[in-house]
């Protein structure tokens, strides 16, 4: 068949209708093995489903006229290769991020490379990810590649994964192959946490199952691929989940305005109720929610905000300002897993930082005990890991710093490893366990709450005022006490 007649069979999808609500934004990563056609598979859904324009079609048709070597087909990678060397040598180096939607829903998609020299590439697009479409070849099966991506995806939190077994045409669309397949990755899949689990057979050059249904594959009765994405929920946090907000500046102006701006990372927050800083139990009464848009009432995950508090917190950026009774841990000793990054092998002699959201912690002391083998997918004792190793790892910091498991709430509970002395990234992870520090709690410091200044505060009640009034008297009780040398926290009045 040659290129005209693809172009006539290949026609792009409708836009959507002006002012049609469209279902929540998907950001979706494809990963799998080198050759296993994930850029082709993409390039061919942005192709079918109206995330590709008139000009870029028209060159695409035109750059893959002037490849075509063996009959005349469109190359459909070339809408996500855009790198020199992507093109010259067939393969994905770098992410690619592509942006498009359909007739019921927004996607960012991440097309990371395959190939294991790129496997730290592969981990940074997984970070950014809802869910995962795993490509896995027909005719070679699950690889040891696949284990690792598989192995990453589970590591940065990904619950939903679409196994899309790919080039069924060259394996004649045989279903007892392509059963086998789904068999294999059921397997895989039991050591990880993933919630949910979809195989869809799809041949991305002849647009099999991507957008349109396979005749040849009459067996198959599952969603396609964009009936799948257009319908798939991608929140997987619960609805319960306790308020988080990272404070990455704090904002002043004219007049006594004080403000905590930061994005949401979980739960939700409303005018009235009470926040801690997790770090010093530092507590007050949100009396403000300040956006671009004008105060709001309320405010949710992904909302980029400022908080106006009753009471001035002597916070700064890398605070965590949380609800009171569900709190961050003030950890100074962590275990993580994490996947190693760097060209440079770990080093315990080395200096490392642990950077979280908004905060940065020096490493006292870092130490390997295990590495995933990619082969069983379970853990053997080791002391040392190397480039795109993933390792189970203990970590002592030099300071208390809230932190979160990262199975509780994946953004408060995720870090990454710098270099102390040039700032390179040398790895990715999430924690584990924790253990709380010592100055969350006593030992050299002094807490003032309720109880201790049961005299100084006797006259007051458990009314907004009264609580109010309880943080303005321990505040200046604390200024007292720490010009005196004396450590001071102040416990929230709950």
């Amino acid at each position: 068949m040659n290129l005209a007649a693809l172009e006539e069979r290949t026609s792009p999808g409708t836009a959507h209708a002006p002012g049609q609500k469209l279902g929540p934004m998907v950001r979706l990563l494809t990963c799998g093995s080198v050759d296993d056609g994930k850029s082709t598979l993409i390039g061919r859904l942005l192709w079918d489903a109206a995330g590709v324009t008139d000009d870029q079609r028209a060159a695409i048709l035109h750059a893959s006229h002037n490849r075509a070597v063996n009959g005349e087909r469109i190359d459909f990678s070339l809408l996500l290769d855009g790198l020199v060397a992507e093109r010259e040598q067939g393969i994905t180096i770098d992410i690619a991020w592509r942006y498009f939607e359909t007739e019921r829903r927004r996607f960012v998609i991440i097309d990371s490379p395959g190939h294991e020299q790129y496997t730290r590439n592969m981990a940074t697009g997984a970070s950014h990810a809802d869910l995962a479409i795993l490509l896995v070849d027909a005719r070679h099966g699950v690889k040891r590649q696949t284990r690792r991506h598989a192995a990453i995806c589970n590591l940065v939190g990904i619950k939903k994964v679409i196994v899309a077994v790919n080039k069924m045409d060259q394996i004649d669309w045989s279903e007892e192959r392509y059963r086998a397949i789904e068999a294999d990755f059921a397997a895989l899949a039991g050591n990880f946490d993933f919630a949910e689990t979809t195989t869809i057979p799809v041949a991305a050059l002849t647009g099999a199952n991507v957008v349109a249904r396979s005749a040849e594959m009459a067996w198959y009765t599952g969603p396609t691929l964009l009936d799948y994405l257009e319908n798939v929920d991608p929140k997987v946090e619960p609805e319960d989940a306790p308020f988080r907000m990272p404070v990455q500046l704090v904002l002043r102006a004219s007049g006594d305005f004080r403000g905590y701006a930061g994005t949401v990372t979980s739960g939700t927050i409303s005018v009235g109720d009470r926040v801690v800083d997790a770090r010093s139990g530092l507590g007050a009464t949100l009396r403000r929610i300040a956006t671009m848009d004008g105060d709001q009432p309320s405010a949710q995950k992904g909302d980029a905000v400022t908080l106006v508090l009753d009471t001035d917190l002597d916070i700064s950026r890398g605070a965590v300002l949380s609800e009171i009774k569900r709190r961050p841990v003030n950890a100074d000793v962590i275990e993580a897993r994490l996947v190693w990054l760097s060209e440079k092998s770990f080093d315990p002699e080395a200096g490392y930082l642990l950077r979280t959201a908004t905060d940065l912690t020096p490493v006292t002391s870092m130490s390997v005990s295990a590495l995933v083998d990619f082969e069983t997918l379970g853990v053997t004792p080791a002391h040392e890991c190397g480039v795109n190793d993933i390792a189970d790892c203990r970590i002592l910091l030099g300071r208390a710093t809230a932190l979160d498991l990262f199975g509780d709430l994946p953004l408060t509970g995720n870090f990454v490893l710098v270099n102390a002395v040039d700032g390179a990234t040398v790895a990715g992870g999430v924690i584990t366990w924790v253990q709380t520090g010592a100055a969350a709690v006593g030992d050299n410091v002094l807490v003032l709450d309720r109880a201790r200044l049961a005299g100084l505060c006797s006259d007051l009640g458990d009314s907004p005022a009264d609580r109010a009034e309880f943080e303005r008297r321990a505040q200046e009780v604390a200024i007292l006490l720490r010009s005196a040398g004396v450590p001071v926290l102040i416990e929230a009045d709950q």
